[in-house]
């Protein structure tokens, strides 16, 4: 067997030893004291912290779940204009339209301002052919 040449060991100095004893703990060896005394006033992760990360998959939830009935609304309402140029007015797309307009809000603001300028549109084309757009909140 061949040995490995130039790797040294690990060799025992006194001077780890005396640094622990001298310290009482764990040393950061050339950091100004400032900064280690810094270091050692950081707080403790906090439980409501852990919270808010749990908190954050059901608003992502949300927002998409949002967001996609927005979509359905948008596309609803191209459906609808597409029907009324075309002179085929089907009263289905307009039940259909009136059954998307209420849902639960968006977290994000950017997103519940969309969607409560998508839902007035709705709430207008419904109103505009003599259905009861009262199911809306806003």
């Amino acid at each position: 067997m061949v040995g490995v040449r130039g790797v040294s060991g690990g060799a025992a100095t006194g001077t780890g030893r005396a640094l622990r004893s001298a310290g009482g703990g764990f040393n950061l060896g050339g950091v100004p004291a400032g900064v280690a005394a810094a270091a050692r006033g950081v707080a403790p992760a906090q439980p409501i912290g852990l919270l808010a990360l749990q908190e954050a998959g059901p608003v992502a939830e949300r927002d998409a779940r949002a967001r996609h009935r927005g979509q359905a609304l948008l596309r609803s309402l191209t459906d609808l204009q597409l029907a009324l140029l075309g002179g085929a007015m089907d009263p289905a797309r307009l039940r259909d339209l009136a059954a998307l307009v209420p849902g639960e809000e968006a977290a994000d603001p950017a997103l519940a301002a969309a969607m409560a300028a998508i839902r007035l549109r709705a709430r207008v084309e419904l109103a505009r052919h003599g259905l009861d757009a009262a199911a809306s909140p806003d």
